[in-house]
């Protein structure tokens, strides 16, 4: 069974940056696609960004390009989300998934104004 556990969240100024890590195990880290979720108050968990496993091709929603940026380590199993230039409304928790059924916990950013 997919393990996903998700590390980097935290209390950050607005124009500050964070890194979001997400170590996998249990499966073929290296045949997953793997994503980035967030689930901001009394929203959706909408796709925040997706990076694919033939290629490390990313994927970005519109309200992020340019700011944040998703990267994999095969070897180390893991995931990694970049985040520059946050703003308030980046405050959400992040989950990582692996392209299929499996999601992490959740870690919280919370970006101040």
């Amino acid at each position: 069974q997919v393990q996903l556990v998700e590390s980097g969240g935290g209390l950050v100024q607005a124009g500050g940056s964070l890194r979001l890590s997400c170590a996998c195990s249990g499966g073929t880290f290296s045949v997953y696609h793997m994503g980035w979720f967030r689930r901001a108050p009394g929203k959706e968990r909408d796709l925040v960004a997706a990076i694919t496993w033939t290629d490390g091709k990313p994927y970005y929603v519109d309200s992020v390009k340019g700011r944040f940026t998703i990267s994999r380590d095969n070897d180390k199993n893991t995931v990694y989300l970049q985040m520059t230039g946050l703003k308030p409304e980046d405050t959400a928790v992040y989950y990582c998934w692996d392209g299929r059924d499996s999601w992490g916990q959740g870690t919280q950013v919370t970006v101040s104004s």
